[in-house]
């Protein structure tokens, strides 16, 4: 094998042609980011997966939360190099709790299947997401544990537990302050709660895994009108918390040491914390705009990569902002801002500028390239339709079937006029539907234009095409190339 290699290298027409496919295979990816993205998929248009990799490859995005494992974004991390946790969703909690196999199968199909020299860059997997949420009504709590022991007794059974590590992402409502001492400090998990956390955080510990929770600064906000609005963000307080030694100037600290104080309760100071969601929506709310979100995200990542830490534990902070890209099927149960934490619109444009490096930078993101959008031309409310009496039935409609959650108090297009807001509801129905004609009549009140009607800041959107886009052909042109590349060098190898 020497000779054939020293042979090949003394060849110059050889050099030319490993250099050239070198150059072309060469990983690009390696650039560092402070911190993760979560990546949903509850949208009624996707954008191509190999897309949406090739974007957070570009934008230097290093880690990547999945919320299940989808097969397509599976097969366009191959390569990447971008490190993945793999969720499991919780409605799989009981079976895979109950069926050592059935774990075994999900591990064999989902990350065994994934784990070769240059395939996916799993890390974790994520057993369930916030199954001890209270509003679950401790629905999941007889499975949780027995299905993360099911799932790491799989990844070691397959040879991976020294890279791959299971994990539960948990809600910050497990752990709190008393209400006679409401500092960090005093943290602990709560009482019906604790005997079960601490037994799932020995199993953690046991097996090196962290402990991953979500923290929103943001529904602080949301559900406290009398919340101070500057200790939700990272720069600066005008009243802030004070604990013995430590002040706190942001919510997310405070929040952040609660939970380091309930670990040391259990036993377990220094248990590795990974922030499993944290992130600010831009729509849906007088509080969710994109100046916020800017204002908190830049904050979040400048912080979290300063090294800093918090009072209670210093150094870098482990986070995966919330989310990617917006969603337009989420539940909107909790608030009209669930469809709105993207980073990236529904088509892959950014929202903001945001410097992932936190150096505090002015640098724009990357948008998603080769997207595809279907004929410019929306669903209005006909400017000569006379007879409105069924409108309001009509728009109700619309709205119940589609996404009209930036018509609300405080949103983008909250300040639109009555006949305006119909046409909102119309053409996002319209649109959702992809473009069908018969889409667009409303009992004869609605008309299709292809003139924008979008108001300010206020976006009337064309919705994005199925299909390949042209970043999809240009990978595929590079792939042939690639081949070209490849068989010449093997016969060149053959003739030598």
């Amino acid at each position: 094998m020497r000779q054939t290699r020293k042979g090949f290298i003394n060849h110059p027409l050889k050099v030319v042609l490993l250099l050239i496919t070198s150059f072309f295979v060469m990983d690009f990816s390696k650039v560092s980011s402070a911190v993760g993205v979560n990546w949903g998929t509850m949208a009624s248009h996707q954008l191509p997966p190999e897309n949406v990799v090739q974007m957070m490859i570009d934008n230097g995005f290093d880690k990547v939360k999945l919320f299940e494992a989808d097969e397509k974004i599976l097969g366009a991390l191959i390569g990447s190099n971008i490190q993945v946790m793999l969720g499991i969703p919780n409605y799989m909690l009981r079976e895979i709790s109950q069926d050592p196999e059935a774990a075994a199968s999900w591990v064999d199909a989902n990350v065994t299947a994934y784990c070769f020299n240059g395939g996916v860059n799993i890390r974790y997997v994520a057993v369930g997401n916030e199954p001890f949420l209270q509003s679950y009504n401790n629905s999941f709590l007889p499975y949780t544990l027995p299905a993360l022991k099911n799932i790491q007794e799989a990844i070691n059974h397959a040879g991976l537990g020294a890279d791959v590590k299971a994990t539960i992402p948990f809600n910050a409502d497990i752990y709190n302050s008393p209400e006679s001492n409401p500092v960090p400090s005093a943290g602990d998990f709560r009482p019906e709660l604790r005997d079960l956390t601490i037994q799932i955080i020995q199993f953690l510990y046991l097996n090196d895994a962290p402990f991953v929770v979500n923290i929103y600064p943001f529904l602080s906000l949301y559900g406290d009108s009398n919340f101070p609005l500057d200790y939700a963000f990272f720069d600066g307080s005008n009243k802030p918390l004070r604990d013995g030694d430590y002040l706190y100037t942001n919510v997310f600290d405070a929040n952040f040491d609660t939970l380091v104080s309930s670990l040391k309760r259990a036993g377990y100071p220094e248990m590795k914390i990974i922030i499993g969601e944290v992130g600010w929506p831009t729509d849906g709310d007088k509080t969710a705009n994109i100046q916020y979100a800017k204002r908190f995200n830049q904050g979040l990542i400048q912080h979290a990569s300063s090294g800093v830490g918090t009072p209670e534990r210093k150094g870098l902070i482990d986070v995966y902002l919330f989310s990617l890209i917006d969603e337009n099927a989420k539940s909107i149960e909790p608030g009209s801002f669930e469809r709105h934490w993207g980073l990236f619109e529904f088509d892959g444009k950014p929202k903001y500028e945001l410097d992932l490096s936190g150096s505090n930078e002015d640098k724009g993101l990357v948008a998603v390239e080769g997207v595809r959008y279907m004929l410019r031309r929306w669903c209005i409310l006909n400017p000569h339709a006379n007879d409105l009496e069924e409108l309001p039935k009509n728009v109700g409609y619309a709205c119940s079937l589609s996404d009209c959650t930036s018509l609300g108090y405080g949103s983008s297009c909250n300040h639109l006029s009555a006949k305006a807001n119909a046409s909102y509801a119309f053409n996002m129905y319209y649109q959702l539907k992809n473009q069908n004609g018969w889409d667009c009549d409303f009992s004869g009140l609605a008309v299709i234009t292809d003139e924008d009607p979008s108001v300010d800041e206020c976006r009337f959107p064309v919705m994005i095409a199925y299909g390949h886009s042209m970043a999809l052909l240009h990978k595929t042109l590079l792939n042939i190339l690639l081949a070209v590349l490849e068989g010449c060098v093997v016969f060149l190898l053959l003739i030598s």
